[in-house]
């Protein structure tokens, strides 16, 4: 991963491959901001003039470079949009976009300077956190030589360094953009490279990194058990489902969240087979438990005093002679039974059994996160999550949450008379399909009913923004993005605080 470090050092001064500067749209022009000041004294106070020239506008994912003048030790200028010009500072996102798109352009280069915006301690984590995310590639199957490697170093050319808050605020980038670019990598791995067995191995290594305490259901413990959602959806694949608990325990926690992911490693749809066009990315469809994986890392290496628990639901979604058929009646962890009238709405199976799981364990709230349906990227599009819950409050604040994380997401409504189309089965309690119109909230209601009375449950499905398939923008990359780690860490951290509302 490159290397970040804090430099005050002045821009004139500092050597290295590239100095980053930020540029906004003002209205008679291109605006330099806070930060470029010494980049400008030596192009003589007509820096702005040259970018102009030069074609920069100031949009938010622009890049413009221009070689140094002599009072620079660094060869390279890139001067980075941040969009409309800010009198009062601008917004961590757009600080975080700008440092990405550096860190892209910059990818070959072994050490950049970021001199943009990085007066707050906000600030410094947004510059950081950005420029290490956009600094992410995926090389496990490519060749050498093939393909830029991610930029170095990143320095971080700021005004409070030694401060307490900045260096936390550097500290906390680097446990969130690691985390996340852990999420991305098991998202990004080759289904043939990871099975629920595989998948769960790496949670154990992890927790023996980070001193974390890792249980693994295999097929043997699932069948004794009665976890019916998981072993119906994993029957059809040689490569079994496992159930993995991860807990990270705080002595002076006060309060307790459980987060359950989706992680079908491979899904073809099984007997309701996906058409080609709709299989070639299922790799990502455990994106769920990835995410939440990567929060509860994240939460152990930051320290919050909170008890954060993940669980992930992991197998693989395959047709065989031992595959469920469509007409199947599973009977699930803790009891329900659910006719299974399309195999390829597998992913609220598997969930509903660790939901159950997960409450038995009483926590404060329960937050499954998972790439559960279309429909979700039909109403919202590929940048967007939706968020349901039992609890409008936890609702709400999860929307809130998100926001100050950087991500975008969207409150969705529950609505009762949906539920009525999964409660018509004749031979089952509920059916795993419902109402065709309204698809997402259905599969809201479905996990819903799996959900312990007295418990605050929110739903995330992140089936839009999980994996990004068009060019890369910001510090989002081609390939998995790591949606909702941001999120959770934040909703973890602000719980921790006794801040939950």
């Amino acid at each position: 991963m490159t290397a970040l470090s804090v430099s005050t050092s002045s821009a004139a001064s500092l050597r290295a491959d590239a100095l980053v500067i930020g540029v906004a749209k003002g209205p008679k022009g291109i605006v330099l901001a806070p930060g470029a000041e010494a980049v400008s004294e030596a192009f003589e106070g007509k820096l702005a003039e040259v970018l102009t020239t030069l074609g920069a506008t100031g949009a938010e994912g622009e890049a413009v470079k221009v070689p140094s003048p002599a009072g620079l030790k660094a060869a390279l200028v890139l001067a980075v949009g941040l969009g409309d010009a800010a009198d009062g500072g601008y917004e961590a996102e757009a600080l975080r976009r700008a440092a990405g798109v550096a860190a892209r352009t910059l990818a070959g280069s072994k050490k950049a300077a970021l001199v943009l915006p990085a007066e707050s301690a906000d600030e410094v984590e947004a510059v950081a956190l950005g420029g290490l995310l956009g600094s992410y590639a995926f090389g496990t199957y490519k060749g050498n030589g093939n393909g830029k490697e991610p930029v170095g170093e990143l320095v971080l050319l700021a005004t409070r360094k030694g401060s307490k808050e900045a260096k936390a605020a550097v500290e906390r980038a680097v446990v969130v953009g690691e985390e996340m670019n852990r999420a991305r990598d098991l998202v990004n791995t080759a289904p043939n490279d990871l099975n629920p067995k595989g998948f769960a191995a790496i949670a154990q290594a992890a927790g023996k990194e980070h001193g974390l305490k890792v249980e693994v259901l295999d097929e043997k413990a699932l069948l004794k058990g009665g976890y019916g959602g998981l072993l119906g959806v994993g029957n059809g694949s040689v490569n079994p489902p496992r159930l993995v608990k991860v807990a990270y325990t705080h002595p002076k926690a006060k309060a307790s969240l459980a987060f359950v992911g989706k992680g079908i490693t491979y899904d073809s749809g099984g007997i309701s087979l996906k058409p080609a066009g709709h299989n070639e990315t299922m790799k990502c469809d455990m994106a769920g438990a990835a995410a939440v994986f990567a929060a509860v890392v994240a939460a152990k290496r930051l320290g919050l005093q909170v008890n954060v628990t993940a669980w992930l639901a992991l197998a693989e979604n395959m047709p065989s002679g031992s595959a469920t058929r469509p007409g199947d009646v599973l009977k699930m962890y803790g009891g329900k039974t659910v006719e299974v009238l399309n195999t390829d709405a597998e992913g609220r199976l598997v969930l509903a059994d660790a939901i159950v799981r997960a409450g038995e364990e009483n926590p404060d709230v329960i937050v499954d996160v998972a790439t559960l349906t279309g429909a979700m990227m039909l109403a919202l599009g590929a940048r967007t999550f939706g968020v349901m819950a039992n609890n409008d409050e936890l609702r709400e604040t999860l929307h809130t949450v998100a926001g100050e994380a950087g991500e975008q997401s969207w409150p969705m409504p529950l609505p009762a008379d949906l539920r009525k189309g999964m409660t018509e089965s004749t031979i089952a309690d509920l059916a795993n399909m419902g109402d065709r119109m309204g698809g997402g909230l259905v599969a809201g209601l479905f996990l819903k009913e799996f959900v312990a009375e007295g418990i605050d449950w929110a739903h995330l499905d992140i089936a839009g923004p999980a994996f990004h398939e068009g060019a890369p923008y910001g510090y989002t990359p081609k390939g998995g993005t790591a949606t909702a780690v941001r999120t959770l860490v934040r909703f973890a951290e602000r719980t921790a605080a006794g801040d939950k509302a």
